[in-house]
């Protein structure tokens, strides 16, 4: 457990994928780049791979950006494609053999996929290609797509063709880089669970999870890669394909509540003003009245604050300190440090705390324990109330799209009332963004996204075996495995 585990009340993240075809290009340095704006994705492990039309090799190590890469390796690195991925866990342990790029041989070449989701029929899947003779070297679902990709290029050596086949065959929520010797190719979920988009540098073409990796290298945005969509680059330019039918469009809504970088753009929309929006929206839901100060729990909280403070006319500062130095650890902490808890991240400003009373903004609740840990520490800190205004609605069930969540019977919020989560963090008063806020901020309507860790309406069949995991149905409930098309329905 590093420190961010234990200190983090938030779901956690998921992963960050880069591609580029840029012949005469440093690619390994711009993925490198790519990778380093994509950070806030995902912090357990990076890794880049590259080929030269003849070979491909691969870099990949648990850690950070940073750590994983220096100019020796980045050296080493050589050719005209590359891809490139930052992991957060969410199928398979915390170990190296899951980082990513996969690396598999196919019939055309040796294989790289990156992927942002998790997919709900692996278990199947990965029964039905161990049966067929295939040996897997790690536990994530990412190795069922490139060993299934390679499978389908025996049949066809077209792999547009072979990527349509498939996304045929897997269900769930996928953002891919695929790299072969000679083709960069990008595909989406036909639900859209996870964000994609494409741009251009130099006349090449650059993919990426979030804008933000296109801007820090310097490239410019094309447009998002659609649903169901495969983009094929090669020297023969740009391939586009709707490889699957659009099923609905489902983007997770915690890309703008949390995960995305606020100087992304998702649907033309800022993260930064949308997370604005939604504190101006919990302002007109949850009024402080007789509240002094807004402050964040930064960084996430920061913008809504703003648009809080706005609203209420209650003035914004800052009243916690986030070490911006202390990065994910794999070093123990001690027993002193673990009773420390959250003073490692945050660190009140007593001046502005002492005597007065808080309008505390984050972003969500998950499990509660350190939101609470939080409210303590304002109290000592000498503050008079603490009024907590979080920006999300309750998470009141578990995620099988790619993120962190917790199971249900963790989530404070699907066991207990508002009043109940007050009394459990300590809080003065609690208010959560409703639904419809949420939406008003976003400025669209529901049907674009995924709201199921709110609602419980899974845009994509879940396998009651998958559901039974996170404590989604009774133990006892019969729990026939899922094996079928992404189109069929749950049994």
């Amino acid at each position: 457990m590093g420190i961010d585990a234990y200190c983090s009340d938030h779901p956690h993240e998921e992963c960050g994928v880069f591609g580029i075809f840029a012949p005469k290009e440093d690619v390994a340095r711009i993925t490198f780049f790519g990778l380093y704006a994509l950070q806030h994705r995902g912090q357990e492990s990076a890794g880049i791979a590259v080929s030269d039309g003849e070979r491909v090799l691969v870099h990949k190590e648990m850690g950070l950006v940073s750590q994983v890469f220096d100019e020796e390796t980045l050296g080493y690195l050589r050719g005209h494609i590359a891809i490139g991925h930052t992991r957060y866990s969410t199928t398979g342990s915390s170990v190296l053999r899951n980082a990513q790029p996969i690396i598999c041989e196919s019939p055309i070449g040796t294989l790289a996929v990156a992927h942002n989701g998790n997919l709900v029929n692996a278990a199947c899947l990965r029964l039905r290609l161990q049966e067929a003779g295939t040996h897997f070297h790690s536990t994530n679902d990412s190795e069922i797509i490139a060993r299934m990709f390679a499978s389908e290029l025996a049949e066809d050596r077209d792999p547009v063709q072979a990527m349509r086949r498939t996304m045929e065959q897997i269900s769930g929520a996928y953002s891919l880089a695929v790299l072969t010797p000679h083709h960069l190719l990008a595909a989406r979920d036909p639900y859209g669970v996870r964000p994609l988009c494409l741009g251009r540098i130099n006349g090449h073409h650059v993919v990426a999870s979030e804008t933000c990796a296109l801007n820090v290298v310097g490239a410019d945005f094309v447009r998002e890669i659609e649903p169901g969509e495969v983009v094929l680059i090669d020297r023969d330019g740009l391939r586009e394909e709707q490889a699957v039918p659009l099923q609905r469009h489902s983007l997770c809504m915690f890309e703008f509540i949390y995960f995305a970088r606020p100087d992304s753009h998702i649907y033309n929309r800022t993260l930064h003003e949308v997370r604005r929006r939604m504190g101006q929206e919990l302002a007109r839901e949850h009024p402080a009245p007789g509240a002094q100060v807004v402050i964040p729990i930064p960084d996430t909280g920061i913008p809504a604050a703003l648009g809080f403070a706005q609203a209420s006319g209650i003035p914004y500062a800052e009243g916690l300190i986030k070490n911006r130095y202390i990065q994910r650890t794999f070093i123990q902490p001690d027993q002193r440090m673990r009773e420390l808890g959250v003073k490692i991240k945050l660190n009140p400003l007593r001046e502005v705390i002492a005597g007065r009373k808080l309008v505390m903004v984050d972003d969500s609740i998950v499990r509660g324990t350190t939101t609470g840990k939080i409210v303590r520490m304002l109290f000592e800190a000498g503050a008079k109330e603490v009024h907590v205004r979080i920006t999300s609605p309750p998470i009141r069930y578990p995620c099988f799209y790619g993120i962190d969540m917790a199971t249900r019977e963790e989530l404070v919020a699907a066991t207990h009332g508002v009043e109940e989560i007050r009394e459990i963090i300590g809080a003065s008063s609690l208010g959560y963004l409703s639904i419809d806020g949420m939406l008003r901020a976003v400025r669209m309507k529901r049907h674009h996204f995924c709201l199921a860790c709110f609602d419980g309406r899974y845009p994509i069949a879940v396998p009651r075996d998958v559901k039974l995991s996170k404590s989604l149905l009774e133990d006892d409930e019969t729990v026939p495995a899922f094996c079928g098309s992404p189109e069929d329905g749950e049994p």
